[in-house]
Parts: structure tokens; sequence; C-alpha cells
């Protein structure tokens, strides 16, 4: 029976709870209040029916019957979490830590963001439950993340961009942390992935597993049988983790994970962290996984067409599962991310997240490959209307900067 992580937050030789003193009293009492909670009928009720009736799941799960037509292989559906509330997976890890929020007496909560789904999600959960709330974020993801950043900010949420570094996600993690160290007191950090010091891997893989229950529900009533392939896309791992997780000792259920292949793994304009040559295991963030680092062992820049997948480390049960081989980890590079983005649009009227539409692009090239009577799930972790200044500059489509010239006279 598959049970990660151990009592000390590891996987196999991988997570653990690597962080500074004066965390660690705060660490134990998230800890405390995560395993009384799940304990709670209560609480499980309180966060089902938000997930539900606030949230909109269960998410539906879509056969995409044009694209399957189209590539004339596997059967391919489509998980849409694109359709939760505030437009992606992340509101119900944030549902989840909100509620414990309440359990602790917390009155702040402060946040990570890359793409500014998490950022959005967690201002949701602020507004809602009352909370004081900042989100940290890479001056630029602020710039191509920009409408997100005003949703934040509309539900009374203060960005703070973060400038040190490379601007982007690992120094919006940072600038958390240090936050967190200073106000530890009043504040919980709502950590938007499944990374970091114990116990936020398991935490955040507990709440998004919701994902794969439903999956496994919902293929068997379409399909009959369970999936051939789950294919979803990693940064930190959340989405992932939580379609995997279901399906861990489904032995014939391949599990797929599409890290960003940027420019090219070659160099290092990527963030895939298992295929990078730039790739080692080191201690990041409060936990320790494979990282992107320099020969010097500092952490190594990163690159990706999609703000979320743009970070130097990786969830540490994603790297327990690539080096026991249950999951296979490969990468997509910019320019298939964006075809298989403009295929969706054009074949199924579907605009996935930039983050989802690498999943999209291994779908794509393994369908094909597969019998008719073969089954894929794509997870769909994200809309990517977030992504439209992104998405519109890779089109080089001339009607929206024609558009935005004029709105900046």
């Amino acid at each position: 029976m598959y049970q990660q992580p151990d009592q000390y937050g590891h996987f196999g030789i991988f997570g653990g709870r690597y962080a500074p003193e004066v965390l660690i009293p705060a660490l134990e009492e998230v800890e405390k209040s995560f395993v009384e909670a799940r304990k709670d009928p209560q609480f499980e009720k309180d966060f089902i029916d938000l997930t539900q009736n606030y949230s909109g799941r269960p998410t539906p799960l879509y056969f995409a019957k044009n694209l399957t037509k189209h590539f004339g292989g596997a059967q391919i559906y489509i998980k849409r979490e694109d359709l939760n509330h505030t437009g992606a997976h992340k509101i119900t890890n944030a549902l989840g830590q909100g509620l414990l929020v309440e359990r602790m007496g917390k009155k702040r909560i402060i946040a990570e963001t890359g793409a500014g789904q998490h950022g959005v999600a967690t201002a949701t959960v602020g507004a809602k439950l009352g909370l004081e709330c900042r989100i940290y974020m890479g001056i630029d993801d602020i710039k191509r993340q920009r409408p997100n950043v005003f949703w934040m900010e509309q539900m009374g949420s203060e960005v703070f961009p973060v400038e040190d570094g490379m601007k982007t996600l690992k120094d919006a993690v940072n600038a958390a942390l240090r936050d967190w160290i200073t106000n530890v007191g009043d504040t919980h950090y709502l950590l938007g992935s499944a990374l970091g010091p114990h116990p936020f891997p398991e935490m955040v893989r507990y709440f998004q597993s919701v994902i794969g229950k439903e999956v496994k529900q919902q293929i068997k009533e379409q399909a009959g049988k369970l999936p051939d392939y789950c294919i979803a896309c990693v940064g930190g791992g959340s989405n992932s983790i939580g379609l995997f997780h279901e399906f861990i000792e489904d032995k014939d259920v391949e599990l797929i994970g599409v890290e960003a292949g940027g420019l090219g793994v070659e160099a290092n304009d990527h963030a895939a962290r298992f295929a990078g040559k730039n790739s080692g295991i080191g201690i990041f963030q409060g936990y320790k996984s494979y990282v992107l680092q320099t020969e010097e062992g500092q952490i190594d820049k990163t690159h990706s067409v999609s703000a979320g997948l743009d970070y130097a480390g990786i969830g540490p049960e994603h790297s327990h599962l690539y080096d026991t081989g249950r999951v296979k980890y490969t990468y997509a590079l910019d320019e298939d991310v964006i075809k298989a983005l403009k295929l969706s649009m054009q074949e199924e009227g579907i605009i996935p997240a930039l983050e989802s539409s690498h999943a999209f692009a291994h779908a794509f090239k393994l369908a094909p490959t597969l019998s008719k009577d073969k089954v894929i799930v794509v997870n769909q972790s994200g809309r990517g209307d977030k992504d439209i200044f992104i998405i519109a500059e890779a089109l080089k489509d001339k009607k929206w900067k024609d558009f935005l010239k004029t709105q900046s006279k």
C-alpha cells in the first residue's frame, strides 16, 4: 500500500522540514491543526460544502470528440478544472487551508503566485472569510499576468511586487517566507503548491486529491474502464499530484507529468527539473527535492512561456515518484505549447491555460500513436484567458496590438 510521506514529511529521501527555527512552532501548529481537521467530520462536511456549492465541484470530465477524431488514435478526455470558481484547481486547496486558518484563529494570510491563479484563489478566500491578505508576485509575472493582478486587488488583497532575483515565482516564495518569519504570530502562509516544508506537500495533496477521485468515478461511468494514461503539467506539482494520487496503486494506469521545456533543455532556458542537464538534488525553500542549479550549487535561472511553471524546484513527492519510476516525466517546448493551445481552441472551443497546454501538447503527441480503445485523461488545470497578453504576442495577433495602442493613448 502506498503510504507517503512518513511522520516527518519525507517522501523516500525527499521532502522534510528545512526551515528557520522561528518557523518551526508555526509549522507544528499547522500540522497539528491539519491532523485534527482530517479526523473531524464537521471539517470534511464544511470543506465539501464549499467546494461544491461555492466553487462548483465536481468539475466535468469532457470527452473531446473533435480532438479524438482529429488525431485518429486514443480517446481524449479533459478534466475541466478550469471550470472551478476563479478558473483553476487552485481554489480547492485555498478553501481547505482557509478553513484551517479559521481553526487556528489567524487573522492574516499571505501567499505566493506565478500565473496568478493561486493569488486570485487566495484573495477570494481572504474576501470570503474576512482575512487581511497579501499576495507576493514577481514583477515580471505581474506584467505578463496583469488581468489576475487586477482581480486580486479588486477583492481587497495587496499585491506586493517582488523585484529580487529573477523576479518570478521562486522569488515570490522567498518573499512570502520572509513575511511569515516576521509576522508568524497572526499570519498563515497559504502555500499554493505541493512543496515547501512539511506538512505543506502532504496537505496540498490531500485537498487536491479530489481531482483524481472525481476522475476515477467519472471515467468509469463514461468509458467503462480506468484510463490508460493520466497526463498533467508539473510546476510545483499540485494539479498533477491531485490527479495522480488516486491512481498510484493502479499499475495499469500510466501517469505522465509534463514539465516546461521552454526554449530547450540543453541550455538553461527551461524549467525541466528532471530532464535538464543543470538538475540535481538539493534543499530549496524548506524541502529536499530535484532543483535546477548551477555548478556551484546555486539556484539556476529558469524560463517558461507559462508563469506558473517557471520555477526551479519541484514538489518532493514528484521527485520520489520519479526515482521509483511510478510516474514518467517529460517536457513540452514553448512552441509546441502554443500550437497545442491553438488547436484546442479551434477544435473544441476550449482555452486551456498555458500551464495546462503543456499537458495538452504531450497528449497530442501520444494520442495518434495509440489504438482507438486506449483512453487518455488530460488535466486542464486552469483557463487561458489570464494569458491573453502572452498568447496574443506568441500568435502575432495584429488586431490585439492595435487595440492596446488605442487604449494607451
